[in-house]
């Protein structure tokens, strides 16, 4: 009896942790990082946001808006009253 009792312990113990080492399957492969909430993880490039917005007006070397324009001045005058 106990050499049974034993037998069917160590037979539960390796199916439960033959179950534990599988992996769940992703239904989707992406090249983005996400975190474990399946928000985009902003560390690595791919997932970062572009730096300077389209703008309507002249842009310098650098890519950033010429601000002495009045059509990238009414873009920004635009953003600054919505952060208000």
């Amino acid at each position: 009896m106990k050499k049974i009792l034993i037998a069917l312990l160590l037979f539960i113990g390796v199916t439960m942790g033959a179950s534990a080492q599988t992996t769940p399957t992703k239904t989707t492969t992406t090249a983005t990082h996400t975190k474990k909430d399946g928000t985009p993880d902003k560390r690595f490039k791919e997932n970062k946001g572009t730096k300077a917005a389209t703008t309507a007006g002249p842009t310098k070397k650098d890519g950033t808006p010429d601000m002495r324009y009045k059509s990238n001045n009414a873009s920004a005058g635009k953003a600054a009253k919505k952060k208000s």
